[in-house]
């Protein structure tokens, strides 16, 4: 029994990752394609405000269903959301932690070159990778270590674009920008493996911890609308240049959403970051068919080191989707020695 339920899990995993992985690379695509089509462009920060919002609805229909009734439901809702204040500053931690996260990668792009950004900004992986080691006492193999940073490589490839001289010079601060990136790069680290860990340390429902982390996210998503683009959208109103496609990208990027927590709390934050990089793929594939792409080089290159790290970190090898118990030593986690 214990082979077939290991396999049972096994299948359920690569299905999470699978989904994960094309409704990313649908939302690239459309998401591409409003904001090159559409002649009045929507305001970018009320399309995350409104996806935040649709998340949080999603997610109180599901737990709704899960509890059977609307008795438990209401109980649910009271007990841990209404009657947790604690619990929801917890989970108001990763929305503030990605709002930073967001700040910082636009002010590095800000202050470096376009090709500079792409490749360090490709440092979230490993980070990622060490914040799971650190945080949740887990080990990685030499050999999954090794498939991190061929992950990483293989993403900096696919998305290269060589740089195209202008005549517009642009002031920028380099030094500026790297300690920017070096911010993103520990915060995207940091939120992704603690919402790992408040979803893996209790047995409260996955649905319960989004609604108290969306509530919180639509806060400071509303916050980020009001100073971005407060004074254009009192102008042209909330909904300004939204399209049938915009709602599409939208819905997308909530059903997305929802499943990455999915993807979270049955896996782990490093198997997101590789069905992340399988949707890049897969999207800059679809964009030659669509909006006429040229394939690279490099692009190849890429796309083949991504395959064959996702091959790698996925031999068999110990479990590492459950939060370990004990401490061992710190050189001992890091290395996998």
């Amino acid at each position: 029994m214990a082979p077939l339920r290991e396999n049972v899990n096994l299948l359920f995993k690569l299905y999470c990752l699978a989904v994960m992985t094309l409704v990313a690379a649908t939302y690239t695509i459309a998401l591409r394609y409003t904001r090159t089509s559409d002649k009045e462009l929507y305001f970018s920060t009320t399309a995350v405000c409104i996806t935040e919002v649709i998340k949080l609805l999603l997610s109180v229909g599901i737990l709704a269903k899960e509890t059977g009734n609307l008795g438990r439901f209401k109980a649910s809702l009271r007990e841990n959301v209404l009657g947790s204040p604690k619990e929801l500053m917890k989970l108001s931690v990763p929305s503030l932690v990605y709002a930073v996260q967001n700040n910082m990668a636009f002010l590095a792009l800000s202050n470096l070159d376009a090709a500079v950004y792409q490749v360090t900004y490709q440092l979230k992986i490993p980070c990622t990778a060490l914040c799971t080691v650190l945080m949740l006492n887990r080990t990685l193999s030499r050999l999954q270590w090794i498939s991190v940073f061929m992950l990483c490589g293989g993403v900096v490839l696919v998305q290269w674009r060589p740089a195209q001289a202008t005549g517009v010079v642009v002031e920028q601060n380099p030094l500026l920008g790297f300690g920017a990136i070096a911010v993103a790069v520990l915060c995207s680290g940091f939120a992704g493996v603690y919402f790992e860990k408040v979803l893996k340390s209790s047995d409260t429902s996955l649905w319960v911890r989004n609604i108290q982390m969306y509530l919180s996210g639509i806060v400071v998503t509303l916050v980020g609308v009001y100073l971005s683009d407060g004074a254009e959208i009192k102008e042209k109103g909330f909904f300004y240049g939204y399209t049938y496609y915009v709602w599409l990208v939208i819905f997308l990027a909530s059903v997305g959403g929802l499943y990455t927590s999915v993807v979270v709390k049955y896996t782990d934050n490093i198997m997101k970051g590789f069905s992340a990089a399988a949707a890049i793929v897969l999207s800059t594939i679809a964009s030659v068919m669509l909006f006429g792409l040229q394939i690279t080089l490099t692009f190849a290159l890429g796309t083949l080191l991504v395959c064959v790290s996702i091959y790698l970190y996925g031999l068999p090898r110990q479990d590492t989707t459950s939060i370990q118990q004990g401490e061992p030593a710190s050189k001992e986690r890091v290395s996998g020695v």
